[in-house]
């Protein structure tokens, strides 16, 4: 593989196994560590720590043969500070304004444009401020609601495909392999796989397992906006790993017919109850076997 490329893989912390593995071989490797590690205390407000310039050719000189020029040794040292700064300057940025919420947490977004955002939990969005009244375009990864201010175009990009619009109310989810766009106000335009899809207010658009559709909606707003979680004929399994996933606890289903869909809702703001939502409609019992760990069984063994 290429030695630029695995060592700016690298500095990003996105090696893959193999890559990782070739980048360990490289015949610098520890020294691009140890280079990396002294320049780690750089800021926007402080000078880069380094050691140095004769302890660096010493430790250097002590390692290698005197077959190597020092030049050269200084050019590879150089070449790893512009792309560690260079990254610096991306990741640290002012401009770029990144949110990211946990378990069980929403959070409200305020743009420039005064538009607004509700961030759902296990989800993560991303903006340039510096270039917002030019474009406005957002990254999402996870589920939020958008209240849009009229104004130029409004972009949404997901993993799946991207959302335009000019103003209105809307919701995005792109996570587990499920992209869905449910428009409650004005219009929204879904780019996906090549095809554009227009959604007037009450419409929604899903791909699941590789199979979009158009539907209706009746309700005004997302479900989970009123601390509810709802389904319409979901597997069992899709369900209860939703159950686990938004109060982080662990779901054992013991002989459970998982071809049974369920139709219905459960809270998220209490376990008890929501357990019991999902498992009285089913016929289903469960128990607590500690703070994070559930078995579930059919009610009539």
């Amino acid at each position: 593989m290429d030695k630029e490329y695995l060592i700016k893989k690298w500095l990003e912390n996105d090696l893959s196994k193999a890559e990782a593995k070739a980048f360990a071989a490289l015949e610098d490797a520890a020294w691009y560590e140890e280079i990396v590690e002294h320049a780690q205390g750089f800021s926007g407000e402080h000078h880069a720590r380094v050691l140095p310039f004769e302890a660096l050719e010493n430790k250097i000189t002590g390692q290698k043969s005197s077959s190597w020029n020092w030049l050269k040794i200084a050019t590879r040292i150089a070449a790893v500070f512009v792309i560690a700064f260079g990254l610096y300057m991306v990741f640290d940025n002012d401009d770029i304004k990144t949110f990211q919420t946990n378990y069980a947490q929403v959070e409200t977004i305020r743009l420039p444009d005064n538009s607004e955002i509700k961030l759902n939990e296990l989800s993560r969005l991303e903006y340039n401020a510096s270039t917002w009244d030019e474009k406005r375009e957002l990254d999402l990864e996870g589920e939020a609601f958008f209240d849009v201010e009229k104004g130029k175009r409004f972009d949404v990009n997901t993993m799946y495909g991207t959302i335009s619009v000019l103003g209105t109310q809307f919701n995005v989810s792109a996570r587990d392999s499920i992209f869905s766009v449910i428009c409650y106000e004005g219009l929204v335009q879904v780019f996906h796989d090549n095809t554009t899809t227009k959604l007037p207010a009450g419409k929604a658009y899903r791909v699941k397992n590789g199979v979009s559709e158009t539907f209706d909606v009746a309700v005004i707003q997302p479900e989970w906006l009123q601390n509810m979680k709802v389904f319409d004929q979901a597997s069992v399994e899709e369900v209860f790993a939703a159950l686990e996933a938004h109060y982080n606890i662990k779901i054992t289903l013991e002989n459970i017919d998982k071809s049974m869909l369920f139709t219905g809702a459960f809270e998220l703001d209490n376990l008890d109850n929501a357990l019991m939502a999902i498992t009285q409609s089913l016929n289903l019992t469960y128990q607590k076997t500690s703070k994070t760990q559930v078995v579930v069984t059919n009610a009539q063994e």
